[in-house]
């Protein structure tokens, strides 16, 4: 297992966010993680990354217990994370905002190398590179925040809500390079309000609920679970 969540508590002051929470991904997984807007979904994210600290549990990263480490050491062990509403630096450009992705101590050596094989990856960041961030479409600034969090090398990045305030024909897109970036090896955490759509990509599935998982499985089985259906795709 390259990340292991076991009986994690969150409290926000008397307000419990997680509860017991428990999850595992293998390498190179795509491990889906659903449920209802306050659900706890944004918060166990935050919590792996070292965003915020857990009253109880433990979570290891190849087998290091990283509880409550600061998030800059999570991320210099290979842990990223492409945040909710992008958080790209608008007033740089494309290029310098590349570049802020690849200063992590594990990412300095590889800056050049990985500059290019991201111009590669994302021709339409390359067609863009001196463009402010901020004057970019909402596709283009997502498309560039998950370049960013790829320049820093990691071997675990996770996801939250990518899909959020992008037209629908973008969408696809997005989902096609979580795909690619799960098939080059790089283990995966994936968050989005898209249910039907993340549950197709992963190999495994957790539903969580008022801070509590409540079933898990792979992506097809939980797809075609009635009580998913039902609470989550609207249909029996």
């Amino acid at each position: 297992m390259i990340l292991q969540v076991e009986q994690l508590d969150l409290f926000y002051g008397d307000a419990q966010a997680l509860d017991g929470v428990s999850l595992a991904a293998d390498e190179g997984e795509l491990v889906a993680i659903v449920g209802a807007n306050g659900a706890g979904k944004s918060s166990l994210i935050r919590t792996i990354a070292g965003m915020e600290k857990p009253r109880r549990g433990r979570i290891c990263f190849r087998g290091q217990d990283i509880t409550g480490l600061p998030s800059h050491l999570i991320c210099n062990l290979g842990i990223g994370q492409v945040a909710e509403g992008r958080q790209i630096f608008p007033t740089l450009s494309v290029h310098e905002n590349l570049e802020m992705g690849a200063l992590l101590p594990r990412a300095r050596g590889r800056m050049q190398q990985a500059l290019q094989e991201t111009y590669r990856s994302f021709p339409r960041l390359d067609e863009r590179r001196t463009q402010l961030a901020g004057t970019m479409s909402g596709g283009e600034q997502q498309m560039l925040a998950i370049a960013r969090c790829l320049m820093g090398q990691p071997e675990l990045i996770m996801f939250d809500e990518p899909s959020l305030g992008l037209a629908p024909a973008l969408v696809q897109d997005l989902f096609r390079t979580i795909r690619a970036i799960s098939q080059r090896g790089l283990t995966v955490i994936l968050v989005e309000q898209n249910v039907a759509a993340s549950l197709k990509l992963a190999s495994r599935a957790y539903v969580l609920e008022n801070g509590r998982i409540v079933t898990s499985g792979t992506g097809a089985a939980l797809l075609s679970d009635s009580r998913v259906r039902q609470a989550y795709l609207g249909s029996g």
